[in-house]
């Protein structure tokens, strides 16, 4: 059996500047969370600069990649005006999100199929740039063969539908939207894809989707800023990170690695299955 592919945490940021903008000023800092959160042993950072500026500012960006030391994932809409201040910035990343003004936060996934005209350009401009692009699409087959044929490395799997139906304990949606993530991860996957998952994700989903041997990277922020409001920053991304790794083990001593990609068959209900149910995070410490 081959050892499944690590898996990455991204920290997004988000939502620290969304607590200082309210007030006006510097304080909090993004730029601090970030540090902090690298510390506790985040992999990488995210930030989503919008078009209404309503939380991350421009520069907050230009800080981030001068003062981190991890990845920085450029979250951003392909319009003229975001790819000009990528091609200023470079980060390493740039995650393309459909964005509206008017919602609250980001509430699909980008259609590539509909979009693909203006997608394929954005694509090609910023790789030639050298940043690694990334398409945040739901788990449907045409957006994922789209992205594919448009020769996106990487998308990101929008994981909200599945989180919210879950918090809400609505289980038949729960498991038929779970279906649909494992059914994209895989055919991602064959399609040569990097598969990252995302929206959220709490210590529980988390780990659940950590058993998903295709996703290489989870990049979570809403929950993990207001859990650090009780406990703190560092102390969350470490129980984040234990989180993943508990399901990223339960993967490796259920015996599938790499070799067993189209074998896997974990629902709901599998991690419980493997031993590892609720319980299983305080255990893991």
């Amino acid at each position: 059996m081959l050892k499944a592919a690590p898996l990455r945490l991204g920290i997004n940021v988000d939502h620290i500047a969304t607590v200082r903008n309210a007030r006006g000023g510097r304080r909090p800092d993004p730029v601090r969370a970030a540090l902090l959160a690298i510390e506790a042993g985040a992999d990488g950072i995210t930030a989503h600069l919008r078009e209404d500026r309503r939380h991350i500012r421009d520069d907050d960006m230009v800080r981030l990649k001068a003062e981190i030391s991890k990845p920085l994932n450029f979250e951003m809409a392909a319009t003229e005006e975001m790819l000009r201040l990528a091609s200023v910035i470079r980060p390493h990343a740039a995650c393309l999100v459909p964005e509206r003004r008017e919602e609250i936060t980001t509430e699909g996934g980008l259609d590539v199929v509909g979009q693909k005209a203006e997608l394929g350009p954005a694509i090609a401009r910023l790789s030639d740039l050298g940043i690694r692009v990334s398409l945040f699409i739901a788990a449907d087959s045409q957006q994922i063969e789209m992205a594919a044929a448009l020769r996106a490395p990487v998308i990101e799997i929008h994981t909200g539908a599945w989180c919210d139906a879950v918090i809400a304990g609505h289980d038949d949606k729960a498991d038929a939207e779970w279906q649909r993530i494992v059914a994209g991860a895989k055919l991602a996957k064959a399609c040569g894809l990097e598969v990252h998952a995302g929206h959220g994700l709490d210590y529980d989903t988390a780990r659940t989707i950590a058993a998903l041997p295709q996703i290489v990277e989870l990049n979570i922020g809403h929950f993990l800023m207001g859990e650090a409001m009780f406990v703190g920053l560092p102390a969350v991304v470490r129980e984040m990170r234990a989180a993943m790794d508990l399901g990223r083990a339960g993967l490796e001593h259920a015996g599938l690695g790499q070799a067993d990609l189209g074998q896997a068959d974990l629902g709901q209900a599998g991690l419980g299955q493997a031993g590892l149910g609720q319980a299983g995070l305080g255990q893991a410490g």
